[in-house]
């Protein structure tokens, strides 16, 4: 019987490739603007490269870059590249189609909902209250709340406990297979690969379930507790 689903937040809930994508590249030509002599490519593998080192979700990135380049900050260019991100980072941050029906749909049938995610506390909460998705979950776990990465169990395993689920009461739907996927079979959930979030290229997902689109989800949660009603 499943009473519960789990979120992986970035491309499962949000594309958040396509939106990050848009911001630095706003960004970057705002810093070209603003006196920044490099062109577009250049400064393009720099940020990429300080996102290889820092990770992805490394908030401090147009700081680093122009430190390295100037061994200082130019708060000119700076302020021209944040301001840029920002804008172009709230414009492309919506949701992937469907996924507002099917929470809402979700809800509907007192299925409880949670979000695992990787990014740290301030980040996610930032995009869930901005995609107004904040007052839908019944618990959400972030970096801060473990400091452990999926597929490690640890997240997995606060998730439950505070939604007061057992693992085999739950989905764990995400994008990522060796991080959402392994980890949440570990602890003994049900698993559904977001393939429409893809961004590894990612053949076989080892879930129990594919989807292509959200909108499958509810679908799932009906045949899983038709079949539990038959037993």
């Amino acid at each position: 019987m499943i009473n519960a689903v789990i979120f992986d937040l970035d491309n499962t809930l949000v594309d958040f490739m396509l939106m990050k994508k848009q911001a630095v590249n706003a960004a970057v030509h705002a810093m070209r603007d603003a006196g920044f002599k490099l062109t577009a490519e250049e400064i393009h593998k720099r940020i990429d490269d300080i996102y290889n080192e820092r990770g992805i979700e490394f908030q401090n990135v147009f700081d680093e870059l122009l430190y390295r380049e100037f061994s200082k900050i130019d708060y000119k260019i700076l302020s021209a590249g944040v301001i840029a991100y920002r804008r172009a980072r709230e414009a492309a941050l919506v949701p992937y189609p469907h996924v507002t029906m099917t929470l809402i749909e979700l809800s509907k049938m007192h299925i409880k909902l949670g979000v695992v995610s990787d990014a740290p506390a301030k980040e996610a909460w930032l995009r869930l209250c901005y995609l107004n998705f904040h007052h839908l979950f019944d618990a959400v776990i972030t970096f801060d709340d473990t400091h452990k990465r999926k597929p490690n169990p640890e997240p997995f395993q606060k998730i439950l406990q505070q939604m007061n689920i057992k693992p085999e009461e739950s989905l764990m739907i995400g994008d990522w297979e060796e991080r959402d996927v392994v980890g949440a079979a570990k602890v003994g959930m049900k698993t559904v690969f977001a393939r429409y979030g893809n961004t590894f290229g990612t053949v076989t997902s080892n879930a129990d379930y594919d989807i292509d689109d959200i909108a499958q989800l509810a679908g799932i949660v009906r045949k899983e507790n038709d079949e539990h009603h038959k037993r």
